[in-house]
C-alpha cells in the first residue's frame, strides 16, 4: 500500500528565502590591522621628497663654563656641523588598480564597486607603508639602530629587566615600544610569573599592556623567525629629536596624506585603471631615539605559523 504524503502545513524558510533581501556587508580584509605605529608618529611634511637631518658635530666639544665673580674671562666655542648630513628620499608603495566597467556598471548596488576596490587597495598600501617603516633596509627602523642601542635578553624569554635596560638607553621622554604580538604575550607571562602583573593603558580606545608606564605596542610587522622576535623602544617627534614619519604634501589625487589615488583612463578593452601611491620614509634625529632587544624568545619554532618567518 502506497505511503500518503504529509500535507505541507506551511511555507518552507527556503522558498520564503527567494523573496528576502539579504544584507550584504562589505568586503573584509583579514590583513587589515591597527597600524599603531603610523598613529603614534609625528609626520612631517617635505619639499621635493628630501630630507636632510643635519646633526652637530663633535657635540662634547661646546665648551661653557660656570665663572667665579672674580674671573673676565670666559671659554670660547662655536657649535660645528656635520658637512656631509644623511639625506632621506621618500619612498613609495604604489599599485595600479583595474576595474571591468561592465563590473562597475552592472554590479554597485549596494555597494560600489570602484568604491570597494580602492578602499581594500589602499588598506593594503597601508599595511605595506607600516612593513617598510620597520622593515626596509634603507630607512626601516630596524635597519638604523645604532650599534650601542642593541641589547640582547638576559635568559631569552623578555623579562621586566630586559624593559628597563631598554628604557635606559631610551631615557629621555621614551613614547612606546614596539614589537609583536607573541612577544607581549611572553612578556605578559614572565611578569606574572615574578608576580608583577603588568598595568594596562587605554589608547584609541584599545587596551594595552605597559611597563614604567610606556606602552606595549603590537605590530605584526615586527619580523619572527625561528622562535626569536625583536623589541623596539622609540622616542617620537620633532621636537624631541626622536623619530619622525616624512611625507609628501600637496599630490595630485590627495586623498590623505602622502596618498593619492589617480585615474589613468579606460582601455579599448574597458578596463579602468587607477594609480594608487603612497610616498613616505623615516628618520630616526638621534641615535639615542631609538633602542631594540634582539633575539627576544617568544616560545617554541613549531607553535607559530610560518607566516611568521
Amino acid at each position: 500500500m502506497a505511503e500518503v504524503p504529509s500535507p505541507q502545513l506551511a511555507l518552507s524558510d527556503d522558498a520564503a528565502r527567494q523573496l528576502a533581501n539579504a544584507t550584504k556587508t562589505v568586503p573584509k580584509l583579514s590583513t587589515v590591522s591597527p597600524r599603531w605605529l603610523t598613529h603614534l608618529l609625528e609626520w612631517l611634511p617635505v619639499e621635493a621628497g628630501i630630507y636632510r637631518l643635519n646633526k652637530v658635530k663633535n657635540p662634547r666639544d661646546v665648551r661653557v663654563a660656570c665663572s667665579q665673580r672674580d674671573e673676565s674671562e670666559l671659554p670660547q666655542t662655536f657649535v660645528d656641523y656635520d658637512e656631509k648630513p644623511r639625506e632621506y628620499f621618500l619612498n613609495a608603495v604604489s599599485t595600479v588598480l583595474d576595474v571591468h566597467t561592465r563590473v562597475s556598471d552592472l554590479y554597485s548596488s549596494p555597494h560600489d564597486q570602484i568604491k570597494e576596490q580602492l578602499r581594500l587597495t589602499v588598506e593594503t598600501i597601508k599595511e605595506r607603508q607600516e612593513s617598510e617603516l620597520i622593515n626596509n633596509p634603507d630607512y626601516g627602523l630596524l635597519a638604523n639602530v645604532a650599534e650601542e642601542q642593541r641589547i640582547f635578553p638576559l635568559t631569552g624569554a623578555p623579562t621586566p629587566d630586559d624593559l628597563d635596560e631598554l628604557l635606559s638607553k631610551v631615557w629621555k621622554e621614551p613614547a612606546f615600544f614596539l614589537t609583536h604580538p607573541l612577544a607581549i604575550a611572553a612578556f605578559g607571562r614572565e611578569c606574572t610569573r615574578r608576580g608583577v602583573p603588568p598595568p594596562t593603558v587605554s589608547l584609541f580606545g584599545s587596551q594595552f599592556l605597559t611597563w614604567r608606564g610606556i606602552p606595549l605596542v603590537p605590530s605584526d610587522k615586527v619580523p619572527v623567525a625561528d622562535g626569536k622576535t625583536k623589541i623596539l623602544l622609540l622616542r617620537v617627534g620633532d621636537k624631541r629629536q626622536g623619530v619622525v614619519g616624512l611625507f609628501q604634501p600637496g599630490l595630485a589625487g590627495e586623498q590623505s596624506p602622502g596618498l593619492s589615488v589617480r585615474f589613468m583612463g579606460i582601455s579599448r578593452n574597458a578596463i579602468s585603471s587607477y594609480l594608487i601611491s603612497l610616498y613616505c620614509s623615516l628618520a630616526i634625529q638621534s641615535d639615542d631615539a631609538l633602542a631594540v632587544l634582539d633575539d627576544v624568545e617568544i616560545g617554541k619554532f613549531h607553535d607559530y605559523p610560518d607566516t611568521y618567518k
